[in-house]
């Protein structure tokens, strides 16, 4: 059977085609999220929107950038770093709160259950007061719970899983 109109024919096909192939390619950047229910390029399986902004907040804690590592945090919001439960209330607190941190973290891995994102980061130094010392290099895991893009738990779980890695023999 020969098709009434080759050349509309040809067309339609590509078209299909064109659509096919923009479906399948996935963006290849960092942790964005095109839906609620989506996953990260985080390896743990972690909702992206979540990872997004953990990392966010990360890479602004890892500058040495004390007001935009604030920001990320929901007004009110609560952090527990040990025996310590902080109730934050103004960007102030928020910032307060950050620059007890030490160190500057990468997140490594992350997943989420329930309302609470976990996610294990790599410690290193980062500007600004005090120094990451022995720990950098180390492991550390925090559960977040994240809405509207803004932490609103801060729970810091424990050891991330390993001591740091062992420093290369030269």
């Amino acid at each position: 059977m020969t098709p009434r109109n080759p050349p509309r024919a040809a067309a339609a096909a590509a078209a299909i085609a064109l659509v096919v192939a923009l479906a399948s390619c996935g963006g290849g950047g960092g942790a964005t999220s095109s839906g609620a229910g989506s996953t990260s390029t985080v390896p743990g399986g972690a909702k992206a929107a979540d990872v997004e902004v953990i990392q966010g907040w990360a890479a602004a804690l890892d500058r040495g950038d004390l007001s935009a590592a604030a920001s990320y945090f929901a007004l009110p919001s609560t952090a527990e770093n040990g025996p310590l439960l902080l109730h934050i209330k103004t960007r102030r607190e928020a910032r307060a709160f950050n620059a007890t941190l030490p160190c500057g973290a990468r997140v490594i891995r992350a997943a989420s259950a329930g309302n609470f994102t976990t996610a294990t980061f790599r410690l290193g130094e980062r500007p600004g007061p005090g120094s990451c010392g022995p720990g950098s290099g180390s492991l550390a895991r925090t559960s977040f719970v994240i809405r509207s893009g803004k932490i609103v738990q801060w729970r810091r779980v424990g050891a991330g899983g390993g001591p740091k890695p062992p420093s290369p023999t030269v």
